[in-house]
């Protein structure tokens, strides 16, 4: 251990080792005293002629760099006119028009997925596409399930290499993603735990604030993960990042889902996206009898729609729990109440639609409306409205099976059911009293 015992402010004869000098000025006095402690000329601002000479000679030096730079890439331009077309593309991070033809599509018959298992899907159809598409995990890339299998890791000597092996270091990692897309030519992806990103949120709201197009993919994203407990299940984070400006959280409630998802995360280009993605398996929606997965790209749509001219009630979720609200639709029906059923992966997206179309998807006229999300409530009026209901988490989660985890926090159908049938009865009760 090496202990260095210093002195704030050092040399300020009134101000040293005083808070004062950590975030206001010394004031011209003591200014003036500190000059003279150091033996330096009392002048408002005083640069040494040798001083001058030498920052001289670093601008006459960048400027021959600059100039050597932009002749060797003629040069190159010159003798490799089809890779230096490629250079072009990198450094402009255009995406070829063929760049998602292979995305992948999944039937109800594959078995359920859960949206983390993905990814692997994802990069095998982009990465001959995308070849400035690099990225890695916090040590997590087993689990997060984002690592490209037909590269190896980037190390010295083998730059050609996309996958990074960060180690335990989500702020750092989230850091220098950032300085990775600064730089330019390459589009990087981070991931760990969504639970994490409370060691990376510095350096992610950095990125928000310069609107770099990071990818983070966030996985084991609710109280689905099970037994690792409350200190691994996110509560707060959708909530905390739906705050930030310039971030756009997509939460996919399927693997076909997860396809456009990853697909309005790539094609983004004015800030950074958060894909919160599960680890347990999830239903793959018929999309031969509900809507398809491109609404997703819209950030909300109507998924399975009323049967009649009007629906009692909306009911809305993202992830996991669509399924919950997707199943409540159909029992509710046989009991003669007809609802509507919306996927909203994304309030951002959503948000950014022209109003017809978010009226199209939560018809203003339908004031009985159902949020679902196994997190905080916090935010969901702005969709459900004053008159909307929200089954949400308003404490921590447990250490359970995830199957025993919904069920002990109401994340069930006989509750969205209960919950419909109560609000549904309270507003045909008032207007009968009208």
């Amino acid at each position: 251990m090496i202990i260095l015992r210093t002195h704030i402010g050092y040399g300020s004869p009134h101000k040293q080792d005083t808070a004062a000098v950590h975030g206001s000025p010394l004031g011209d006095k003591e200014v003036s005293l500190t000059k003279k402690f150091y033996g330096w000329p009392d002048e408002p601002f005083f640069v040494p002629e040798d001083v001058k000479a030498h920052m001289y000679y670093a601008v006459k030096q960048g400027e021959q760099l600059e100039d050597d730079w932009t002749t060797a890439l003629e040069n190159y331009k010159t003798k490799y006119p089809e890779l230096s077309q490629l250079f072009e593309q990198y450094l402009k991070q255009e995406l070829p028009t063929d760049w998602n033809v292979a995305m992948p599509a999944y039937k109800p018959g594959d078995g359920p997925k859960a949206t983390r298992s993905v990814t692997p899907d994802i990069f095998k159809a982009v990465e001959q596409k995308l070849p400035w598409l690099m990225g890695g995990s916090a040590d997590l890339a087993d689990s997060t399930q984002t690592m490209m299998e037909s590269s190896g890791y980037f190390a010295k000597g083998k730059y050609e290499n996309r996958n990074i092996a960060w180690g335990i270091r989500e702020h750092g990692m989230c850091a220098a993603t950032s300085g990775m897309i600064l730089h330019g030519g390459v589009r990087p992806f981070a991931s760990t735990y969504f639970v994490f990103t409370d060691y990376a949120k510095p350096a992610i709201r950095l990125a928000a604030i310069m609107g770099l197009p990071v990818v983070y993919v966030m996985t084991h994203d609710s109280i689905g993960l099970g037994e690792d407990g409350k200190t691994h299940q996110p509560i707060e984070q959708l909530i905390t990042f739906r705050a930030m400006p310039n971030m756009v959280v997509i939460r996919p409630a399927d693997a076909n889902e997860a396809v456009y998802a990853w697909q309005a995360a790539i094609k983004r280009s004015e800030g950074p996206t958060i894909l919160a993605l599960s680890r347990q398996k999830l239903p793959i929606f018929d999309r031969d009898t509900v809507a398809g997965a491109k609404g997703v790209l819209k950030g909300a749509y109507v998924l399975s729609p009323e049967q009649g001219a009007k629906p009692a009630a909306i009911l809305i979720a993202t992830g996991s729990e669509v399924q919950l609200i997707l199943e409540a639709q159909t029992k509710l029906l046989n009991q003669g109440i007809d609802t509507r059923v919306v996927s909203m992966p994304s309030w951002e997206l959503f948000r950014a639609q022209l109003q017809t179309y978010q009226d199209e998807v939560l018809a203003p006229d339908v004031k009985i409306r159902i949020a679902v999300e196994a997190a905080a409530p916090e935010g969901w009026r702005e969709w459900v409205g004053d008159n909307g209901s929200v089954i949400g988490m308003t404490q921590f989660g447990a250490s359970a099976p995830a199957k025993d985890l919904f069920q002990h926090f109401g994340f069930t159908v006989d509750h969205i059911m209960e919950r419909v049938k109560k609000m549904t009865l309270s507003t045909e009760q008032l207007a009968l009293a009208k």
